[in-house]
């Protein structure tokens, strides 16, 4: 997994649409406010205004996910992270949030909890901690 980006949106949380959105951009790479709203439409049972979904790309803008290119007549949208970009940083926030408790007894509790599949992560993740205290004391 990359390292944390230094880009970071505003707010990490995402409403339901917001996701399906970032996702679409993610994996079309940019889009205009038609791309996207023809590729959910494409449900025939689903309804959504044209500018509801430029109102969740502003919203995508401002909290940081996207960037808008208004150079041309038609304005397309880019993402600012990657999805593993993203996806660091969600893993990140958990982690902290959940380091947080601070209480020795709840980690060991939850470290007892897991299962052999889960215990071979974490070995692979305690090598790669000790491989960047390693690197970071060379320097």
């Amino acid at each position: 997994m990359s390292p944390l980006p230094e880009h970071r949106p505003s707010k990490l949380s995402l409403g339901p649409l917001e996701s399906e959105i970032l996702h679409l951009i993610w994996s079309l790479g940019s889009a205009t406010v038609k791309d996207i709203h023809d590729r959910l439409l494409a449900d025939p049972d689903r309804e959504l205004a044209y500018t509801s979904v430029t109102t969740v790309l502003n919203r995508l803008t401002q909290k940081g996910w996207l960037i808008c290119d208004r150079s041309e007549r038609t304005f397309k949208w880019q993402p600012l992270l990657s999805q593993q970009q993203a996806q660091a940083i969600h893993s990140h926030n958990q982690l902290q949030q959940f380091l947080a408790v601070s209480n020795p007894d709840v980690v060991a509790a939850f470290a007892d909890s897991l299962d052999m599949a889960s215990l071979e992560q974490l070995e692979a993740i305690t090598q790669k901690i000790k491989a960047a205290r390693q690197a970071r004391e060379k320097k």
